[in-house]
């Protein structure tokens, strides 16, 4: 099992001690530091070198939105995972717009955060299924209101197809099935998009695509 470096950002003391023990505790993940402040969290990021910062929203200096911003500026091939007690739809939305790649609430238990550090590093997008529900709703909304667009990026009809499977809610690995592609050629496709876009992740893109009325969820 390949190893994933992990970062965390976290301002309450008693909770950075306890995902720091839990996370240290499962064989696969390697926590290479760690922070409490918004500021310090980036260069100390940027030093470290994770492959994904698990990081809160609510905090001193930078708040986590703000943090997201400048790490995806400085080291873009860095994942951010958001764990927060936010809830809402329009903190998804802005951490998404930000480049995040997943959204859990701090109630979550610790195999699941790992599940969601799996999943974001095999190339999928996490959302809890409530945070998930409004979250699609608010953007299917926004694509009713939408006007048909003309392919305004240039995508190739296979990046269309993965475009589309992606804002199924599939993962890189069953996008790679149903197309029959390798999984780097689905990465490969997927890095093309965001280029093409303009973005960051998996949802931002849809976001886009919904809003320009050329995917349906």
């Amino acid at each position: 099992m390949e190893t994933t470096r992990i970062f965390i950002v976290e301002d309450q003391p008693a909770l950075l001690r306890n995902l720091l023990k839990v996370l240290r505790s499962f064989p696969e993940l390697e926590v290479v530091g760690s922070a409490q402040d918004g500021e310090e969290a980036v260069d100390a990021v940027v030093e470290a070198c994770p492959q994904l910062v698990l990081l809160d929203l609510e905090l001193p200096g930078l708040n986590g939105i703000e943090v997201t911003r400048k790490l995806k500026r400085r080291v873009p091939e860095v994942e951010v995972l958001i764990l927060t007690s936010f809830e809402d739809e329009q903190k998804v939305y802005e951490a998404i717009q930000a480049g995040a790649s997943g959204y859990l609430v701090k109630r979550v238990g610790p195999e699941k955060i790992r599940s969601a550090i799996r999943e974001v590093m095999e190339g999928g997008t996490v959302l809890e299924p409530l945070i998930a529900r409004r979250f699609w709703n608010y953007f299917q909304s926004i694509q009713a209101k939408s006007p048909e667009q003309q392919n305004p990026w240039g995508l190739t009809p296979a990046e269309f197809d993965v475009l589309r499977y992606v804002a199924k809610g599939l993962s890189n690995a069953e996008v790679g099935q149903v197309m029959t592609l390798e999984r780097r050629t689905v990465r490969t496709h997927l890095s093309h998009i965001y280029r093409k876009m303009g973005v960051n992740s998996h949802v931002e893109a849809v976001v886009m695509a919904l809003r320009a009325g050329l995917v349906e969820l």
